[in-house]
């Protein structure tokens, strides 16, 4: 993680943004120490640990710390009974996600290796969590997620391929009830979102993705620079013409 001093920068607002001039001045630094000490505020136990030693084994980047307590968050916030995260990995975002919904919510994991869900279901086990709660399906995610049932789901967690996430967005807008919330990680991409001279495939899929939430009028949203960016918006309840 770079830590680029913020004193005195201008970041440029996206443009129409209503109430909103076209520059922001932040005149405070972030300090590297400031970071760490937000990003470790709530410390992870020795079961999430562990799923981090497996997701390393297996090649998996799980997210952050500061990134999964922002979902735990989340999901207490929205009172979660029902979850779809896509990217199940060894279970670290998904420990997280049922450490915050309800005792009897349900997380349902979409990711295309099995042997990842098998290791995220030992994670579960060892964090006490009954199987029943987490629901594990094997698949590309763009074939899964439209067998899901509309208008059921509290919050979506996205964390799978970059390239499909606007596809992922798109879903998420069905799936989820008025009120509920989807979120993406890897928002800033490595500090690739941010600078216009990045044009590969994820960073330009993250980038519009990110545009394509602000300009839509049904959705609030934020973007948390948390881990590697937590971009999260709230699906407005519309009431039918």
């Amino acid at each position: 993680m770079v830590f680029p001093s913020l004193h005195d920068t201008v970041f440029p607002l996206h443009p129409g943004s209503p109430g909103l001039t076209q520059e922001a001045t932040i005149t405070t630094p972030i300090k590297p120490a400031s970071w760490s000490y937000a990003e470790g505020f709530v410390a992870e136990d020795d079961v999430l640990a562990a799923a981090r030693a497996r997701a390393e084994e297996v090649g998996v980047v799980p997210i952050g710390s500061g990134g999964g307590a922002a979902l735990r968050f989340l999901a207490s916030v929205l009172d979660a009974r029902a979850v779809v995260e896509v990217g199940t990995g060894t279970g670290v975002s998904g420990l997280w996600l049922l450490r915050g919904m309800r005792s009897d919510g349900v997380l349902t994991t979409v990711d295309i290796e099995a042997e990842h869900q098998r290791l995220a279901k030992q994670t579960f086990a060892d964090a006490g969590i009954p199987a029943q709660r987490a629901r594990t399906i094997s698949g590309a995610a763009l074939e899964v997620l439209p067998r899901l049932t509309d208008g059921h789901y509290d919050l979506v967690f996205c964390d799978g391929d970059k390239a499909e996430y606007a596809a992922y967005l798109k879903e998420a807008m069905r799936l989820l009830r008025p009120g509920g919330v989807v979120a993406f990680d890897n928002a800033l991409w490595h500090d690739r979102v941010a600078d216009p001279a990045q044009r590969d495939e994820d960073t330009v899929s993250i980038r519009d993705l990110g545009h394509a939430i602000a300009e839509n009028e049904s959705l609030v949203s934020v973007l948390l620079p948390v881990g590697d960016g937590l971009l999260a918006a709230k699906k407005v309840w519309t009431p039918e013409v």
